[in-house]
């Protein structure tokens, strides 16, 4: 019964069909908990052409025999992590972590207060520190992160992400993620995806907290590294940062990050920015079937709206790509029902309908 429902469900959605209109669900009885949402995939997404080309791709790529069918291990899918899977604004969140651990030890390095761009936070010029770019960026990082042995780093960023809370929403951090792309995740690794992270952020922030958020293991999660030294402090072999660039994993870099640390080409890629080009650029271009997407910041009262003039999360070059050669657009005020878990709208699971802002 079960492999019938599945092969219409499929087969509905590869003709372009709601799946209401398809699938009907056999009566649970009075004592099997019942989640209405459960019945429809990607339910925080609106009855729109992009979730709709996301379920019919997935439908095509996993069903037997059909003309796109991709063996579970070639199933790679990789997410940008920055606007894509979480929020972004008004810094990078790992920007924000660097500011706060600036101030934190500050008063053991007093010479920052008159040197750039540690000045620039001590004295809140945020406009200084954001023109100072990734020059400054690199300096801070690697003043505040270098010296932690890798389990001290990870236990500096748990405690950060449990600690701070956003300046606009008064929530921790790990609690701006997308519902509709954890939504997404979920079904992909329900249909033997193999699901990566592959960001311009810290590979060691964001494998600190990236398997409780999203599910997803530390090991698959490709970012930007220091470099590292094996060490041994108190008889204990330990991992130490050092002030050294390793690897951006950013623009160009993403594909040099996923075939040296993954080894696949995707066949599926999300992300948001410019930065992503590269990476979504190199999905689109592999020999079989591929589905590539950008969020669109579209939202200024559930979120942010933001694309072109942005400094965070620049969208120029990626969206004139995206429109000439039909990427997925997933446009947040649009395609959305609710933006973050926390949202709960009465309408939340409606199929078709859309929350007010």
């Amino acid at each position: 019964m079960r492999r019938s429902v599945l092969a219409r469900t499929r087969a509905c959605l590869l003709v372009g069909l709601t799946l209401g209109a398809c699938v009907r669900v056999s009566p649970r009885s009075a004592d099997t908990p019942v989640d209405a949402r459960a019945a429809v995939p990607l339910p925080s997404w609106s009855a729109t052409p992009s979730r709709d080309r996301i379920l019919a791709f997935v439908a095509a790529v996993t069903t037997p025999g059909g003309a796109d069918y991709v063996p579970p291990s070639a199933r790679v899918a990789v997410f940008d992590n920055d606007g894509t899977l979480w929020s972004e604004h008004p810094f990078y969140f790992q920007f924000l972590f660097i500011i706060d651990r600036v101030r934190e030890l500050a008063d053991a390095h007093p010479e920052w207060r008159d040197t750039p761009p540690f000045k620039f936070v001590l004295e809140n010029d945020h406009d200084a520190l954001l023109a100072s770019g990734k020059e400054g960026l690199m300096e801070l990082l690697m003043a505040t992160h270098a010296g932690l042995t890798t389990e001290e780093f990870t236990d500096v960023v748990r405690s950060w992400t449990a600690s701070h809370r956003h300046p606009r929403f008064d929530r921790p951090y790990t609690e701006l993620v997308y519902q509709p792309m954890l939504e997404l995740l979920d079904l992909l690794r329900e249909h033997e995806f193999k699901v990566f992270i592959v960001s311009g952020g810290g590979l060691d922030f964001m494998r600190a907290w990236v398997e409780s958020v999203y599910g997803i293991p530390p090991e698959r999660v490709v970012g930007s590294t220091l470099g590292a030294r094996y060490e041994l402090r108190d008889g204990k072999g330990v991992i130490v940062k050092i002030p050294e660039i390793d690897f951006i994993d950013d623009g160009p870099g993403k594909p040099v990050g996923i075939q040296r640390f993954i080894g696949q080409r995707p066949i599926l890629a999300f992300g948001n920015s410019d930065g992503d080009l590269e990476m979504l650029q190199w999905t689109r271009q592999g020999n079989g079937p591929s589905l590539v997407g950008l969020v669109h910041h579209t939202d200024a009262n559930r979120e942010w709206s933001y694309d072109r003039e942005s400094k965070i999360g620049h969208l120029d070059r990626a969206w004139d790509e995206a429109q000439r050669d039909g990427w997925v657009i997933v446009d947040m005020k649009e395609d959305w029902k609710v933006v973050y878990p926390f949202e709960t709208p009465t309408n939340a699971g409606t199929e078709g309908s859309a929350v007010s802002d």
